[in-house]
């Protein structure tokens, strides 16, 4: 199935968030911050979100809300445990 535009958005959000700090979830429309924090606690590392909250890309409450949303898994390290 082909990517959405919306899809594409959220990704490229994301993106420009939790990897590069070009952008920031007030600079980005309401609508789009949930997807964009499930996106990011699906896709990215712990190290991505934790640099994020660092460089001050993202506040505490938007790191909490994404790690909130991260799949526990045991085998899997990368993944934190709550």
């Amino acid at each position: 199935m082909a990517e959405t535009l919306r899809q594409r958005l959220v990704r490229g959000y994301a993106y420009s968030i939790f990897v590069d700090g070009m952008r920031t979830f007030s600079g980005t429309n309401d609508s789009y911050h949930q997807e964009i924090k499930q996106y990011a606690a699906e896709n990215f590392t712990v190290e991505q979100l934790d640099n994020a909250l660092a460089k001050g890309w993202i506040t505490q409450r938007e790191y909490d809300d994404t790690v909130a949303l991260r799949i526990t898994d045991p085998e899997d390290p990368a993944i934190i445990q709550v």
